[in-house]
């Protein structure tokens, strides 16, 4: 079976990905991953540039010009979807060529897109190819593509829905979408790469891991610069993870270059990032507590999300403070409620499980 795993040239919407299409590729499927700006490492899979023509930001200034009021809420993390929908829906209209291209090249049986890369519906829809759409956010991948695909940009043409639909989404954090709906495990992968020995192992204080957006752009939540102020105050070692800038630097703080986060959480008693929903399943997946900072796009509801289960803090990124930083490592219902979802996680199938469902689909 060949089967063509399509997402927004964008880290965060590729990386979900990569779990289940290499499951496919270990199954002896033919798999190549649609996008672009891939990382150095996806799991040995083939990859096709797509994203020649995608600029995000320039989608964003149009539509914000357009509609200057959901684009205000957007920053604040309170427009919903609708800014999503109204900037993906154009955004995907750079990436129907070069994938259909692609797809009358490689003649697929099947076709999975994450939510904001309705491109991979339209063109499945073209070449009546059976599609499946694989939620990768914390939003109900249903709702994006409704919000996508009724866009501005997409609102005139025919789009089919997914003959099948995978919910990554615990389900303590929030009910599956309906329809033919099938749940899996969110895997975490945030692209390879080596990781230094002493990342590994527990160190002699308690460690804090403190990541940061791919993306840089107004209210991007970067926690880094508050903890770097506050750090000194708190009896833990700090990790920061590709931070902006190396200076000035309490000694109790060390700085990583990108590395592969699903391997050091481990080692980590608490995570500090800007809510991005990888890095609050991440999180999760490993049972660490977490302090998120709301801002933009999903972000403000993946950190609200968060703290109603219990499993982590919300704080805005330029407030963090010391007292937040101890409550984070010495707060023992959040290491609950984080082991608890945890645990459900596990429990759920894995991509291998879902290899054999992807099959049925393909095969009608």
């Amino acid at each position: 079976m060949r089967i063509v795993f399509v997402a927004a040239p964008l880290q965060g919407h590729v990386l979900p990905l990569i779990p289940l299409a290499a499951a496919c590729r270990d199954a002896g499927h033919d798999v190549i991953v649609a996008s672009g700006g891939f990382p150095p490492d996806l799991r040995g899979l083939r990859t096709a540039d797509i994203g020649a023509s995608f600029s995000l930001p320039r989608s964003a200034i149009r539509v914000a010009l357009r509609h200057p009021g959901i684009a205000r809420a957007e920053l604040r993390g309170t427009a919903g979807h609708a800014m999503v929908g109204e900037l993906f829906g154009r955004a995907n209209v750079a990436l129907v060529d070069p994938l259909l291209a692609l797809a009358e090249r490689e003649r697929p049986d099947l076709i999975v897109y994450e939510p904001l890369g309705e491109a991979g519906a339209i063109v499945a829809g073209r070449l009546s190819i059976p599609s499946v759409l694989q939620e990768n956010t914390l939003w109900s991948a249903t709702d994006l593509f409704r919000a996508v695909t009724t866009s501005t940009a997409l609102a005139k043409q025919e789009i089919p829905g997914p003959d099948l639909t995978i919910a990554v989404t615990p389900p303590s954090l929030r009910d599956a979408p309906a329809g033919k709906v099938v749940m899996m495990r969110p895997v975490p992968f945030s692209g390879g790469g080596p990781v230094p020995d002493w990342l590994l192992t527990s160190g002699d204080r308690p460690r804090i891991l403190v990541s940061r957006s791919t993306l840089k752009g107004p209210n991007d939540g970067d926690p880094g610069p508050a903890i770097v102020r506050v750090a000194a105050q708190v009896d833990a070692e700090f990790v920061l993870v590709r931070p902006v800038s190396t200076r000035h630097l309490p000694p109790n703080v060390r700085t990583a270059d990108r590395v592969p986060l699903d391997r050091v959480l481990p080692t980590a008693a608490g995570f500090v990032h800007h809510s991005g929903a990888g890095s609050v399943l991440g999180g999760l997946a490993a049972g660490v507590p977490q302090l998120t900072t709301p801002g933009a796009g999903d972000r403000r509801y993946n950190a609200d999300l968060l703290a109603r289960r219990g499993a982590g803090l919300a704080v805005e990124a330029k407030v963090i403070s010391a007292a937040d930083l101890t409550r984070l490592l010495t707060d023992e219902a959040l290491r609950v409620a984080a082991q608890q979802v945890a645990a459900e996680i596990a429990a759920m199938p894995a991509p291998t499980a879902v290899v054999p469902v992807l099959e049925e689909v393909a095969g009608g």
